[in-house]
Parts: C-alpha cells; structure tokens; sequence
C-alpha cells in the first residue's frame, strides 16, 4: 500500500489536465508509484524561452503541477484541499527539443503541510532541473 489513495491512476490524474495550464503545456502523467508519480513534459515552442531552450517558468509549472497533484492524492478530497505556500527551483542543464520527465516524492507529509521534491530531467536522465514545494492542507468550511 502506497501514500496515494486506491483511486489514483494515471487515467485519474490526466482527467484533471483539461482547461489548465497543464494540457497548455501538454504536461501527462505516466506514472504512479507507491511513493511517487512521475510526468512529461514536451519542449518546442509552447515551453520554449526566446534563445529556444526549455524556459525555466516551464519546468517551475510542471514542479507545481506535480507537486500540487501528488499532495492532493494523499488527502480526503472531500474534507481537505491543497494550495501552494512556497516554491523554488534550481536550474541545472539546458535542453532545446524532446521531452523532460519529473517525478516527485514526498519530503514530509504532515496534516496541514506537505513538502514535494520534484526532479526533472531530461531523456538521457540528466538533471534539468531541482525543485521544491511546500503545499498547505486547509480544511473545507461547511
């Protein structure tokens, strides 16, 4: 049994992407561990930066992306919800054309904070970029 509930799966996590900046960017999850999920993303014109590398605000929305969606996957939906408190990035490695791949694991899952760390890269597996973000658990008002 992983830190995700039964009713995670890729076809669910994809279901979200419609009408967000994830379907924009063309961001699909391909995986979900017991202890991670893992994403694409492509890099052409909708992700690219005017020198035509992968544009850093690019690889910081698929981290919040991944990191937002994994957060919720932990929690009653239907008494709790997540938001974003704080994310940063560092940006290691340049990449012009194909896909990147992120996938992120929990740093600490607690009931009114989680912190995710989000690992891109690229697909020969070298480090693009290292983010972190910390997700707020607020309850629902009745």
């Amino acid at each position: 049994m992983g830190i995700f509930r039964d009713d995670i799966t890729v076809e669910s996590l994809n279901q979200w992407g419609p009408n967000t900046l994830a379907e924009v960017l063309g961001i699909q999850f391909t995986a979900v561990g017991e202890d991670y999920l893992e994403a694409t993303m492509p890099v052409d014109k909708r992700t690219h930066q005017p020198m035509g590398l992968l544009h850093g605000g690019a690889s910081v929305a698929l981290a919040e992306t991944m990191g937002s969606v994994a957060a919720i996957s932990c929690i009653d939906v239907s008494r709790q919800y997540c938001v974003g408190l704080d994310i940063n990035a560092n940006h290691i490695r340049g990449v012009r054309s194909g896909f990147v791949k992120g996938v992120t694991r929990p740093l600490h899952i607690g009931g009114k904070t989680h912190v995710w760390e989000i690992r891109i890269t690229n697909e020969a597996g070298d480090l693009v970029c290292i983010s972190r973000i910390t997700m707020a658990v607020l309850d629902k008002k009745d």
